[in-house]
């Protein structure tokens, strides 16, 4: 099965490889797999506990099913380094997040075997639907894997697409990956009843005997028809599948490949809507990650041996800051209320939850559920404030409308993520909030130009009686000292950060150091505008009488941004300047390192200095005489 001395696991260079292994060497392979893939991420750094909890199901997942023939929908992505590894990838696994490298994340354009690109949870069901209804409508014997995690549940489009597909009829199977762990601890109903089920002495013993019997009874359906009626409506956690029209076997131990295997072989023969629910342990295999899967949900590098992550003394980030703020705030308001969408440790929520645990709510991964919810609470009298990703934030747009914008109603969205994130890449990227944020009536819209700033913006964005938010990036800002008083800033107020001649520089956000340091060759003058929305009309009408061209820096889309409100302006006032909008391009920027990509789309000081002089030429020659 290879050469003298390779290991099992450098003889599967694909999924084909794999399969031509006897079933007993299997357990060699994921032992292998998961010590690969462990000290792959420790000098890559990536997501590492919810992988090594899927060694063998996406052993046992390609070993059975002919894939990529078969298709295989992933949710998330988290969980994919182990697929990535067995699907032609393995070689290029030191690659991982860096730029030209592997995505983080299941890609289309990178392998056959990614069938569905992902980022955002729970679609994975809707995407796999889609393909098996697809292969009904080709007369195909395509079978369509759908595996979804426990945490992933908790959306509404889960709900949707188990809904329509048991009602279709559909020949698709959904693996229920449940280990009890999404990003942040499980909150809910769902959450709580499964485990309710699950650590019951009852259901306990027929889990126990139930593996033997599913992996020894040919077919799985004569089983099922035996005892369905008298077992699961009573203690098995399937009666909510079966309502939706799935034939429901499960739980089984997601670790136990003698069980996984001839499981989904039988489950394989079946047709229609098929539910298997597997239970497994995140960071299966490595004791620091078992022990604490939050931590090493997504890791720096580390060392292997011990675990220990390399630390880099940094300024604090935006999220620390905001996190500051919250709990600041709610020691002088008992009105305020902290929400988050499953995001307690990424958005900063983590002090706020152990000082005012009866103020803190994790609603789970359902964005429109969080935002709507926040408006309920704003009709009735109450602060709330929502923490939530900017790529989070586009997942629950149309309460943001309906909900909250038309109504007028005093939620705060604090924004985390704007613009690049780096190793994320583009389905993580907070790339277009301002254009689709800066649409809407009634909302005030900041960005924080440093930490200190961003704290008052914050204050500020609380005490307006109306909807109001604050967009603030990934990451430290400048070092700043952040005052620790509050004060409100005068709504739609820039400052002027240096004075200059003929070019004006208007800064949002992130890039005012950028634009500063652009400043310096150009002679150019600088505005921190601070506000998105609204703009400081009466500043820029001033600026206009005595400069020749306004320059607009953010880091968000240009199509839409912060820019085309400055070019808006202008038109409308028939202000007499010229306008060139920099940002994003139109395009989504692959994974790298943040000051890299920001370099290549010319938002660092020599790309804006750069395309300044290229729309207008004569600055340049004015610049070298003087």
């Amino acid at each position: 099965m290879g050469k003298i001395g390779q290991s099992l696991l450098e003889s599967i260079d694909l999924p084909a490889d794999l399969r031509q292994l006897p079933e007993d060497r299997l357990p060699q392979l994921a032992q292998e797999l998961r010590e690969y893939l462990i000290n792959t991420v420790s000098r890559t750094g990536g997501h590492l506990a919810a992988g090594l909890g899927t060694v063998e199901l996406t052993i046992a997942l390609h070993y059975v099913f002919d894939t990529p023939e078969d298709r295989l929908v992933w949710d998330v992505g988290h969980q994919t380094y182990p697929h990535k590894i067995l699907t032609g990838r393995r070689d290029l696994m030191p690659t991982l997040r860096k730029q030209g490298g592997l995505s983080g994340f299941p890609r289309r354009a990178e392998s056959p075997y990614d069938t569905f690109g992902v980022g955002h949870s729970s679609t994975s069901i809707s995407a796999a639907l889609g393909m098996a209804i697809a292969a009904a409508r080709a007369h195909s014997n395509r079978q369509v894997v759908a595996v979804i995690g426990d945490g992933a549940l908790t959306a509404g489009i889960a709900f949707e697409a188990l809904n329509n597909a048991g009602d279709m009829d559909a020949n698709l199977l959904v693996v229920l990956n449940d280990n009890d762990m999404s990003i942040s601890p499980n909150v809910g109903a769902l959450s709580n009843y499964l485990a309710r089920i699950l650590s019951g002495r009852a259901y306990t013993s027929v889990r126990s005997g139930s593996k033997t019997v599913l992996s020894t009874v040919r077919p799985v359906f004569q089983f099922a028809k035996r005892i369905e009626e008298h077992m699961k409506g009573i203690i098995m956690p399937g009666t909510l599948f079966e309502e939706l029209g799935f034939n429901y076997i499960g739980p089984i131990d997601g670790h136990d490949l003698s069980s996984l295997i001839p499981t989904l072989r039988n489950m394989r023969e079946l047709s229609g809507p098929r539910f298997l629910h597997v239970v497994t342990r995140k960071g299966k295999g490595y004791t620091p990650a078992e022990g604490d899967p939050c931590v090493y949900h997504g890791v720096t590098p580390f060392d292997p041996r011990t675990g220990k992550m390399e630390t880099k003394v940094s300024n604090k980030t935006y999220t620390q800051i905001f996190g500051e703020w919250l709990c600041d705030m709610a020691e002088t308001d008992p009105k305020l209320m902290g929400i988050t969408p499953a995001m307690r440790e990424g958005s900063g929520l983590v002090e706020f939850s152990e000082r005012f645990p009866d103020r803190y709510f994790d609603v789970g991964i359902a964005e429109q559920h969080a935002l709507t919810f926040a408006a309920g609470l704003a009709c009735e009298g109450f602060k709330p404030v929502v923490a939530i990703y900017s790529t989070f934030l586009q997942r629950g747009y149309d309460q943001v409308i309906h909900d909250i914008s038309l109504q007028n109603l005093p939620v705060m969205l604090a924004v985390d993520r704007g613009g690049l994130v780096g190793a994320d890449g583009p389905t993580h990227a907070g790339s277009f909030d301002l254009s689709f944020m800066r649409c809407l009536p009634n909302f005030v819209i900041m960005a924080p130009s440093d930490e200190n700033e961003c704290r008052q913006m914050l204050y500020t964005a609380y005490r307006h009686e109306g909807p109001a938010m604050v967009r603030y990036p990934r990451g430290s800002g400048a070092g700043v000292t952040v005052e620790r008083t509050m004060t409100a800033l005068a709504i739609g107020k820039g400052e002027v950060r240096r004075q200059g001649a003929r070019v004006a520089l208007l800064a949002f956000g992130s890039l005012l150091g950028a634009a500063l340091g652009a400043a310096e060759s150009l002679n150019a003058t600088v505005v921190n505008m601070r506000f998105v929305k609204p703009l400081d009309e009466a500043l820029l009408v001033k600026l206009a009488r005595s400069h020749e061209l306004f320059v607009t820096v953010e880091e968000n889309a240009v199509a839409g941004g912060a820019g085309s409100g400055v070019g808006e302006l202008v038109g409308q006032l028939q202000l007499p300047v010229r306008v060139l909008n920099l940002g994003l391009p139109d395009t989504y920027i692959e994974h790298g390192v943040p000051a890299q990509m920001l370099a290549a789309c010319g938002l660092d000081a020599a790309g804006i200095a750069r395309q300044v002089i290229d729309a207008m030429p004569g600055l340049a020659r004015a610049s070298e005489s003087a």
